[in-house]
């Protein structure tokens, strides 16, 4: 294990939790941390700075929710390799296009060149077709710091008191009307659970549906909520898809007894899954007390053809289904707000065994949330972004036409990237070699799986070109340049 020499300044102009967290991060970035290396316990890092441990917690947290740490179970956190950082890139117009700056999948506020130390042939990032980076240029900063400073201004002691463990009643009384006007979600506030990210709900939920469970997923699925199922010591089901999405053969034969799926936009592929197969999904549910479908919803809000699909809750009739949503995409990842509809069975068991978890929010976050969706500032968001992202999304395929003889499109009309795969078996890597060659950064669809050998084949020749962070002028000389880049390929 190896010690942090961490420096805290009361006067840094930034919390002591934030301090240790772009301390460590630093740390990791500039490969001072080292992949694997064991990172001291929360307890001894808290006594050697002289600090409350619920600060040091909350600086691994967000370690641990943005891919630079990893908590084994008994025996503590280790630093993750760089290339598994996943890349939410920076906000505001510089997002994706700065080419001073050196794109990996973290945050996505990239490592500076280390002063001419850098390699000459490393490669510089000038365009980063990220699919997980959304845009920050057209938020509404000046409506968010009003909010804010009305709250503070009327605050009174209630508000910096301990709050709900399930989060505010009121935000979770907003939330749910929201859900069933936008999604057709069916709930009551005291079915929901507001946490500090996607990461922190699936570990209180892998405490209310308890050990020894075999959860069944796509492959390729969502990386994260993998390895987060990994940690849990679950076994894991890695199931077939075809154009509707888990297959239900294969689902039935699997012996799981959760399954997680995006039914409205399958990560990465892009499938929609139409209304049998769900029905399908639920008919599997319904054969046995103990099953479960959790239905990650991440961005369903970003649909640019025909009319929204309701969310599989939509259709559940006997509480077989977990719904998980998050408002990083739809409004910024720094947010760090998501929400847990729990079915009725399991809310009983959460409220006698887990209730304790007090809630990871800060009270003045869910207020100022709760503040701009209720007073209609988030419809007005949404629908701008809306327009923004189809526009951007049409501008795209249209720039790529030359690339429809040598690959085809999928993944198409939601969501905030597409897929190319190859007509000529070029493969992912390959693909991805070239384009950075050029300053471009391209995604292999194989990152999104554990298992690449076990790939459909089309998949090892597919990569996603992501589009939210970028604007029209990125996206021309983005895809000139990967026309360069691919011309042998076209």
């Amino acid at each position: 294990m190896i010690e942090l020499a961490i420096e805290l300044k009361a006067d840094a102009g930034s919390c002591l939790y934030r301090q240790i967290y772009e301390y460590i991060k630093q740390e990791i970035r500039t490969g001072k941390l080292q992949r694997n290396e064991r990172l001291p316990s929360t307890r001894s890092l808290a006594e050697h700075l002289q600090v409350a441990r619920s600060t040091v917690d909350a600086a691994y947290s967000q370690l641990l929710a943005e891919g630079y740490i990893e908590s084994r179970p008994y025996r503590g956190y280790f630093v993750c390799s760089i290339d598994n950082v996943l890349d939410l890139t920076e906000a505001g117009n510089t997002a994706g296009r700065r080419a001073d700056r050196i794109p990996d999948r973290g945050l996505g506020d990239s490592v500076m060149a280390q002063k001419g130390k850098e390699s000459e042939k490393q490669q510089k990032i000038i365009y980063d077709f990220s699919p997980y980076a959304i845009s920050m240029k057209d938020f509404p900063f000046a409506t968010w710091k009003k909010i804010t400073k009305d709250i503070l201004v009327d605050a009174n002691s209630e508000m910096f008191a301990l709050g709900d463990a399930q989060g505010d009643y009121e935000l979770r009384r907003t939330i749910g009307r929201y859900l069933h006007s936008a999604r057709g979600v069916n709930c009551e506030p005291e079915q929901i659970i507001v946490g500090a990210g996607h990461d922190y709900l699936l570990m209180l939920l892998e405490k209310i549906l308890g050990r020894q469970r075999t959860v069944a997923m796509e492959n390729p699925t969502y990386l994260r909520a993998y390895r987060m199922f990994c940690s849990f010591h679950y076994g894991i089901e890695l199931l077939p898809m075809d154009e509707n999405g888990m297959r239900e053969d294969a689902l039935f034969a699997s012996g799981a007894d959760i399954a997680y799926v995006m039914p409205s936009h399958q990560y990465p592929t892009g499938v929609v899954m139409p209304i049998g197969r769900r029905l399908e999904l639920l008919r599997w549910a319904e054969q046995n007390a103990d099953r479960y479908l959790i239905e990650d919803d991440y961005d369903s809000e970003f649909r640019y053809k025909g009319k929204p699909i309701p969310a599989l809750q939509a259709s559940d009739r006997n509480g077989k289904v977990i719904y998980m949503g998050t408002f990083s995409k739809s409004i910024a990842p720094a947010i760090r707000v998501a929400y847990m509809v729990l079915p009725q069975a399991l809310l009983k068991q959460y409220k006698e065994l887990f209730a304790f978890h007090a809630s990871t929010v800060s009270r003045i976050d869910q207020r100022i949330l709760n503040e701009f969706i209720a007073d209609g500032y988030f419809e007005r968001y949404l629908n701008k972004m809306r327009k923004i992202y189809k526009e951007k999304h049409d501008y795209l395929l249209e720039e790529m036409k030359e690339f429809e003889h040598a690959f085809l499109f999928s993944g198409e009309n939601a969501g905030l990237h597409i897929l190319l795969t190859s007509k000529k078996n070029v493969t992912a890597k390959e693909l991805i070699r070239a384009a950075k060659d050029v300053g471009i950064k391209a995604y292999g669809i194989a990152e999104a799986s554990s298992e690449q050998g076990a790939l459909n084949k089309q998949y090892q020749s597919t990569v996603i070109l992501g589009y939210g962070a970028l604007q029209k002028d990125d996206i021309n000389r983005g895809i000139t340049l990967l026309k360069e880049a691919w011309k042998e390929y076209l």
